[in-house]
């Protein structure tokens, strides 16, 4: 059992897909909580090897065979990205016992490269899992994962109202720093996105200089919540409009970002007109936007799209964790009549 383990509603979930497919994927930002709640749900009952040590990855890679017979079922395989070469030799496991479920649990941090791989070798034999980091409800102890219109009792307000709001939103969601309070906030965002830089979006794409990624980190972060212009980023930036497309792609494929489209009940409207962005984590996003004091949010220009953010946050949190893919757009007039979340 973990200490100072937080109850995710993506449980009883992933209960259910791992007696149903033989091979489940969890994948979610880095340090959303994906291993510790894995080893809390199955420390006692599966193998565990990690990928992240480069010793491990070259094992895996150079003798994917001897490596998966060392490791033999039921196995979570942590970080799975980083030895792709595993999935095929999986696969043929799998095959060879398709009516056994939960035999691998794999997880990854990064949906674009990882998601390819699945689509390719396990379709049909994997249930696909998000988890992000933690919502208002499982911080606050609440062991379903509901929309505010399912409740049938009104949620109490405390924590939600004051200062306790606002220093909530500064720190953000991440599991480290709700189980550790007295961790410097930060120190530890500084330090996760240098981590985030190096491994994640290096790996997915060669950034030869990652200041002027850093840069369009923090020009998205001050457009959060609004109309997404990227031509204008670009212009803003000196940078290429393909190339912000491309790093827009590496924020939604490593769960940094959400980007919701405007309602049209004409389908392919909604892939042409320009959407909105939304940073996954308010901690994040104000460590981007350089605000470390609570009052610096009441009292800013970022406050209400920060609260914008927080609240779209909580509704995907809540969707995602129950196993479905959220389809949430917002919807505007030519007059400026708008809403800023429809759940279809």
């Amino acid at each position: 059992m973990v200490s100072n383990y937080i109850s995710r509603s993506l449980e009883p979930v992933l209960k259910r897909a791992v007696k149903d497919f033989p091979a489940v994927v969890l994948t979610g930002p880095r340090q959303s909580g994906k291993t510790t709640l894995l080893k809390q749900q199955f420390g006692k009952t599966y193998n565990y090897v990690s990928l992240e040590p480069p010793d491990v990855r070259d094992a895996a890679s150079s003798d994917p065979r001897g490596f998966l017979d060392l490791y033999s079922p039921p196995v979570i395989i942590d970080e799975v990205q980083n030895a792709p070469i595993l999935l095929p030799y999986i696969k043929e496991l799998v095959d060879e016992q398709r009516d056994v479920p939960g035999q691998y649990i794999l997880t990854g941090s990064q949906n674009l490269l990882l998601l390819e791989r699945v689509t390719e070798t396990l379709a049909g034999r994997a249930a696909i899992l998000k988890l992000l980091p933690l919502s208002k409800r499982e911080i606050d102890g609440e062991p379903a994962a509901k929309l505010p219109w399912e409740r049938k009792k009104k949620p109490s307000r405390k924590g939600y109202i004051g200062s306790r709001l606002w220093e909530t939103l500064l720190r953000g969601f991440y599991p480290e720093l709700i189980a550790n309070p007295g961790r410097d906030f930060a120190l530890w965002h500084s330090s996760y996105m240098q981590t985030y830089l190096e491994r994640d979006v290096r790996m997915l794409r060669q950034i030869g200089d990652l200041s002027q990624f850093q840069a369009f980190l923090r020009a998205l972060a001050a457009r959060s919540g609004q109309l997404l212009n990227i031509t204008g980023i670009a212009h803003d930036l000196g940078i290429a409009v393909n190339t912000i497309k491309a790093w827009l792609s590496i924020l939604e494929a490593t769960f940094q970002i959400h980007i919701v489209r405007p309602y049209f009940a004409n389908v392919g409207k909604r892939l042409v007109k320009s959407p909105k962005v939304y940073f996954t984590d308010t901690g994040v996003l104000c460590h981007l936007l350089r605000i470390n004091k609570a009052d610096h949010i009441v009292s800013g220009p970022s406050g209400g799209a920060i609260m914008e953010t927080a609240v779209l946050s909580e509704i995907v949190k809540t969707i995602i964790h129950r196993g479905v893919e959220p389809q949430i757009y917002f919807w505007r007039t030519s007059t400026g009549s708008e809403v800023d979340i429809i759940i279809d």
